[in-house]
């Protein structure tokens, strides 16, 4: 876990275009927002990711927390962790 939070990632508004950015609980809503970035995100925003919620999480949540993930994920996330 990282020694100091801050109070959101790093992440371009564009990959939650559905939502309101500025109002988003990125505690509470963790699932969606790794899945989101994994999904449609680049390598450096998959770093802000682990920064932001520490890599056991992370790889927590792909293993136990998310139904589905597209094939092409499914392999970077193999071949990245």
């Amino acid at each position: 876990m990282p020694a100091k939070k801050e109070d959101k990632p790093n992440l371009d508004r564009k990959y939650f275009w559905e939502f309101d950015y500025d109002k988003i609980n990125w505690e509470k809503g963790y699932t969606i927002v790794i899945e989101r970035i994994i999904e449609r995100g680049t390598k450096e925003d998959w770093e802000e990711l682990i920064r932001f919620y520490g890599r056991e999480k992370v790889i927590n949540v792909l293993k136990n927390e998310i139904p589905f993930l597209a094939d092409y994920a499914i392999e970077d996330v193999c071949e990245y962790f």
